[in-house]
């Protein structure tokens, strides 16, 4: 039995465990059914350079997200609206598509809500390489950390770099922004599963990365406080196994401010740099930090392709 249907409970794959029975076309919390839906798939230049690189990252954006962040770039896409369902064999072809267009990778964007389906299409397409004679491209694995464990062995010798966020250790403000109390403790174990799965860094001839692990973590206003525990948490744990990319591009969304008054404005040069200080005065070597001019919401991609 797949872990999306344990004890005929429905959908378990996440850990809201809402139980939907979304083979039957209903939706879960997630916001989709179990077919695969996607709104798009392109090269993305926006990433870490150990991602993107001069290339870009063959980027998959998967509709529908197990979380409900208030500040939510994606939105358009991340309560299932808007994008088009495509089956494993047509995922497959769109790896391969990425790949023809010079890709560095394929970057499965919160991709978990179909975790076996695009599980089969990683296997597919890697067999597929095979047969052919050519290496398969690296498959980066992008996600909010909301991940139930059992879920994220099913990519266990299928992902090769897994770019996780740690948004929150405080459950307070989990709740509040993503409606996720135990967010913290659910990304702790999801970060650890990760990290056991794919180990170390490493990075080919040209810095482009291979293998591992790098956590993201959003500053957000008044959150200096939050950054630095995060940041504290991640380096006591893993220490330089792990990247931390350190992310000023908060950007405010038309609205957000009515509820959430602190959101209202981006982070300040300061705020930033009491983060990034904080992170060097800890020892953190292993890390990404952003220029402020990245706040800005050109960097939402257009998420109108049909396939």
């Amino acid at each position: 039995m797949s872990v999306s249907d344990k004890s005929n409970k429905g959908c378990m794959l996440c850990p809201r465990k809402c139980g939907a029975d979304r083979k039957a076309g209903r939706t879960g919390f997630c916001g989709v059914t179990d077919k695969i839906k996607i709104a798009r798939a392109a090269l993305h230049f926006w990433e870490e350079p150990c991602i993107s690189g001069k290339e870009g990252s063959g980027a998959v954006f998967f509709s529908g997200c197990t979380l409900r962040c208030v500040f939510c770039q994606n939105r358009e896409i991340s309560v299932g609206a808007k994008g088009c369902e495509v089956s494993i064999d047509k995922l497959v072809d769109i790896f391969f598509d990425l790949q023809e267009q010079g890709a560095n990778n394929i970057n499965l964007v919160t991709a978990g809500q179909f975790a076996p389906a695009v599980a089969e299409a990683i296997g597919q397409y890697k067999a597929k390489c095979v047969e052919m004679g050519f290496v398969p491209l690296p498959f980066v694995y992008n996600t909010s950390s909301y991940e139930d464990v059992e879920t994220l062995k099913l990519f266990d010798g299928l992902v090769d770099v897994y770019l996780p966020d740690l948004k929150y250790l405080d459950d307070s403000r989990a709740e509040k922004y993503s409606k996720a109390a135990d967010y913290p403790d659910v990304a702790k174990k999801a970060i650890a599963e990760m990290v056991r799965q794919v180990g170390e860094l490493s990075f080919d001839e040209r810095g482009m990365i291979k293998k591992g692990v790098i956590v993201r973590h959003l500053v957000l206003p008044l959150g200096t406080r939050e950054a630095e525990r995060v940041i504290s948490y991640l380096y006591d744990t893993y220490g330089d196994n792990i990247m931390i990319s350190i992310m000023s591009q908060y950007t405010p969304l038309s609205g957000v401010e009515e509820k959430f008054s602190e959101l209202g404005r981006r982070i300040t040069k300061r705020e930033y740099e009491k983060v990034v200080k904080y992170a060097t005065d800890l020892g953190v070597t292993n890390a990404f930090i952003q220029e402020r001019k990245v706040a800005k919401e050109s960097f939402i991609p257009d998420f109108n392709q049909s396939f």
